[in-house]
């Protein structure tokens, strides 16, 4: 499974995540520590720490590269 870092520091950030998450035709998996949460919820992603970087899980890797690429990475 496709799997990359990523540092959300604004709110305007993890709309911009969620947006481009939800573009995507499979799950996208946003891991925080021990917890997971469903990238495509905003009120999942503001329940997790994001004062540190997340680990961003995509199961398809054409959908990986379709939202790094949406995303500027």
């Amino acid at each position: 499974m496709p799997r990359f870092s990523l540092t959300l520091s604004s709110v305007n950030d993890v709309k911009n995540f969620v947006d481009a998450a939800s573009a995507c035709p499979c799950d996208v998996d946003v891991i925080a520590g021990r917890y997971l949460v469903n990238g495509k919820s905003i009120m999942g992603l503001f329940s997790i720490d994001l004062s540190q970087s997340v680990e961003v899980d995509v199961p398809d890797p054409d959908a990986c590269a379709a939202l790094k690429a949406a995303l500027g990475l």
